[in-house]
């Protein structure tokens, strides 16, 4: 009967010290979390090579009308990557009833967004009526792997006639955030984006850290 009751008391105790380690972290206050932006934002840039495998069957110095076409509002950020890369390549983008435009590209974008799969090997978290706590998730492995992906293709017309001129050949990029747990409480990263948002961590560096207040005393007031 005392070993039962050295049992119980030691398992409670483990319960409870178990439940006083755990941690929580919500994904987001936003409606896309950091880390998403980053996967989608990243993939669009990299997607736009700054030198194509050939280059568009337009000629330099053109004036040029962009449309994109996709099926997420995400699109509205690869619009804007191609029009800077379009003026990178020598073109103009300009508005779509611009009377001297002498092309339209028509952008379609076959996959603009993210991917999460994972591994979990651990007790996932329980909330019962017959004990007086939850006890969190305990997890001796966990990853979440984040991928972002962007894929399209360029549709060239002349313009005012319409004449389809050709095609080009897909443009595609991925970005990858992945995360990882071991033994409950020992976490890391791995990612190829530049610069993301590190969270939980007590080395952590501000990217910008901001100016003391004896560097704002001692700065020089520029007078007008």
């Amino acid at each position: 009967m005392i070993n039962i009751l050295k049992i119980l008391t030691v398992g409670a105790v483990s319960i409870a010290l178990l439940t006083g380690c755990s941690t929580t972290h919500k994904a987001t206050q936003s409606a896309r979390t950091p880390i998403e932006q980053l996967l989608i934002s990243e993939a669009a840039i990299r997607s736009a090579s700054p030198t194509p495998e050939r280059p568009l069957p337009i000629p330099k110095g053109a004036n040029v009308i962009l449309t994109t076409s996709g099926l997420n509002t995400d699109q509205v950020i690869l619009q804007q990557v191609l029009t800077g890369w379009l003026g990178q390549q020598g073109y103009l983008v300009v508005q779509k009833d611009d009377k001297n435009a002498t092309h339209r590209i028509d952008v379609i974008i076959g996959s603009l967004g993210t991917e999460l799969s994972g591994t979990f090997i651990g007790m996932p978290p329980i909330q019962s009526t017959l004990i007086p706590f939850s006890l969190p998730e305990l997890a001796f492995y966990k990853s979440q792997y984040q991928t972002g992906y962007a894929k399209f293709y360029m549709n060239i017309f002349e313009m005012p006639s319409g004449k389809f001129v050709g095609s080009t050949s897909p443009f595609l990029a991925d970005a990858y955030y992945n995360d990882y747990t071991i033994f409950f409480i020992f976490a890391f990263t791995s990612t190829d984006l530049t610069s993301p948002p590190e969270l939980g961590s007590l080395y952590r560096k501000p990217l910008n850290p901001p100016p003391s207040q004896n560097e704002y005393e001692t700065k020089p007031r520029t007078v007008k």
